[in-house]
């Protein structure tokens, strides 16, 4: 698995930097117990789950076996797939670069081999959200997108909560789809010995005429960091106040990292 070595210089600049997002929730959890360890804002407030379902969709894809290891199957690229990913999108694809690229017809052809039902059944059984893959009213596109700032909701609570069940592998899966999905998430070393694995996601709030909101994008970043034995599990949810460049995922995957050791001060000593 591909390690990223987390920069000090990084993460001061990050700091530095004039803040065009609100923060609507960080909370960090402890998997065995549930507790929250850190909580701040409005964590019960639920928001697309954009790319972070990925990792929910990889355990779904893994049990089902629509998916088999880190490597396989490998899809090819097919002209009309969504393609705003740029040049990685436009590549054959396994797990892996799904994962690590964020490349949504990836899922969505994941989501199409395991149809509505199973997504429903599913995503009931991991409590995810409100489990509503129906996606946008009237489409019939809810296995192309209702995880993309449609019918899908997860609060930043319900995350975590998903998140520990995860790392206790005690969701009502199998233990090889958990290991699979956990062994594909991208991994983080911080110059602190935490080692964080986290999945970011982006989205715009749709209007009532069907355009979205490009000064008002979401920013996830979710997963699990352990160190010295001990793991907890976490999620930020921003939202951007401004039109900005780039990615409101990334952005906030840059933020919780550059704010990690001040979060984990609370909980540790």
């Amino acid at each position: 698995m591909k390690r990223v070595a987390a920069s000090v210089v990084l993460a001061a600049l990050v700091l530095s930097q004039p803040s065009a997002a609100g923060t609507i929730c960080s909370v960090i959890a402890d998997p065995a117990t549930g507790a929250a360890l850190v909580s701040e804002g409005d964590c019960d407030v639920r928001a697309t789950p954009a790319s972070t379902f990925k990792v929910a969709l990889a355990i779904m894809g893994f049990e089902a076996g629509v998916l088999s290891d880190a490597h396989a199957p490998n899809w090819p690229f097919r002209k009309g797939y969504p393609d705003w990913g740029g040049a990685a999108w436009r590549q054959p694809t396994d797990p892996t670069a799904w994962m690590k690229h964020s490349v949504v017809w990836y899922s969505q052809q994941i989501a199409s081999r395991l149809g509505t039902d199973t997504l429903t059944r599913q995503g009931r059984a991991f409590s995810y959200g409100n489990a509503d893959f129906t996606g946008d009213p009237g489409k019939a596109n809810g296995l192309e997108r209702s995880w993309i700032a449609s019918s899908l909701q997860i609060s930043p609570n319900e995350q975590v909560a998903f998140l520990a069940r995860l790392v206790s592998r005690t969701l009502p899966v199998s233990r090889e789809a958990m290991d699979k999905t956990a062994a594909i998430v991208e991994q983080r070393d911080l110059a602190s010995g935490w080692t964080i694995h986290g999945k970011t996601g982006s989205a715009y709030p749709r209007r009532a005429d069907g355009t979205f909101d490009r000064a008002r994008g979401w920013g996830w970043y979710v997963g699990w960091a352990e160190r010295d034995g001990r793991s907890v599990v976490f999620a930020r949810l921003d939202q951007d106040e401004s039109v900005r460049k780039g990615s409101p995922g990334l952005r906030t995957r840059d933020a919780l990292i550059a704010d990690w050791e001040r979060l984990a001060a609370a909980f540790t000593h």
